[in-house]
């Protein structure tokens, strides 16, 4: 993209750079999230400036993007309250994600100033009381566009994560079966079960109930997979789209579902690791029940 691109209002290269990213097949969570942020620095920068307009180039001077990173790590910036509270500092990994906007969007106007872009936070979790209510919000609160059942499904999984310490791949391939929700709830791991508290409970329970409304469209048998897609597959080849329900939700998909529903509901990305309580709580199954 030439440097003339800089000469352009903020606001309409901004645009094209979403535009862009569609065009080269980024995914849709992606997209919203660099345009979240970088539609934040903007606002910043006109504010400080007291104007309504300002050139693209004029936006990405380091002085601004710096006052706009300060501002943003203090939370100053927030639109929305967090589970910390309004005044709480910035998530690591949401400044990781503003200086990547940052700096995606500094090459696609082929200005070659970069900041300085930190690895993701490791070892960063939630509490127990934040993961509570994150995942209570993920049940109740229906972002805008956002499908009910896949919401549901979203805080489903990451109740587990939660409960378990596993990762996503390993609990995609979860069936049914696994879980026993009635007396000593519980769910089947490949090395042992493990023990399920109450919330994770409702909240599988919910699920269980969306998607046998969704398997009560199949013409046959549950399949029995536990994580399933929640609306019908592309149409290829001129053929019918393809139900869902006949085979299991991809470990993409549940990523990408994750992604979207957590930083709209949240205000930032996080990690399904995060939803991990350290320590020796629910992470080790017990082998031999």
């Amino acid at each position: 993209m030439p440097a003339s691109q800089a000469r352009r209002t903020a606001r309409h290269a901004i645009d094209d750079f979403t535009r862009h990213l569609a065009d080269r097949g980024f995914a849709s969570s992606t997209r919203r999230i660099r345009k979240h942020f970088l539609d934040e620095f903007l606002h910043h920068a006109q504010q400080a400036a007291g104007v309504v307009d300002i050139a693209a180039g004029e936006l990405m001077d380091g002085a601004r993007a710096e006052a706009w990173l300060c501002d943003a790590a203090a939370g100053k910036t927030r639109t929305r309250n967090a589970l910390r509270g309004p005044e709480a500092t910035a998530y690591p990994n949401s400044m990781r994600v503003r200086v990547d906007s940052y700096n995606a969007f500094a090459e696609f106007l082929g200005l070659p100033g970069r900041l300085d872009s930190q690895p993701p936070a490791r070892g960063y979790f939630l509490t127990p009381a934040d993961t509570e209510r994150l995942l209570h919000d993920l049940t109740v609160r229906r972002p805008v566009h956002a499908n009910a059942t896949t919401l549901l499904r979203t805080a489903a999984l990451a109740a587990l994560v939660a409960e378990t310490g596993r990762n996503v791949p390993e609990l995609a391939r979860l069936h049914v079966s696994a879980l026993h929700l009635e007396g000593d709830a519980r769910v089947e791991l490949a090395d042992g079960s493990c023990p399920l508290g109450g919330a994770a409970v409702r909240i599988l329970g919910r699920w269980l109930d969306a998607r046998a409304a969704i398997i009560s469209e199949l013409e046959g048998s549950d399949p029995g997979y536990l994580w399933i897609p929640t609306k019908p597959g592309r149409p290829r080849g001129g053929r019918e789209p393809v139900k869902p329900g006949l085979s299991p939700a991809a470990v993409r998909t549940l990523h990408a579902a994750h992604r979207t529903h957590v930083s709209q509901v949240l205000g930032a990305p996080l990690r399904p690791g995060a939803f991990r309580a350290p320590g020796p709580s629910r992470s080790r199954p017990s082998a031999g029940s």
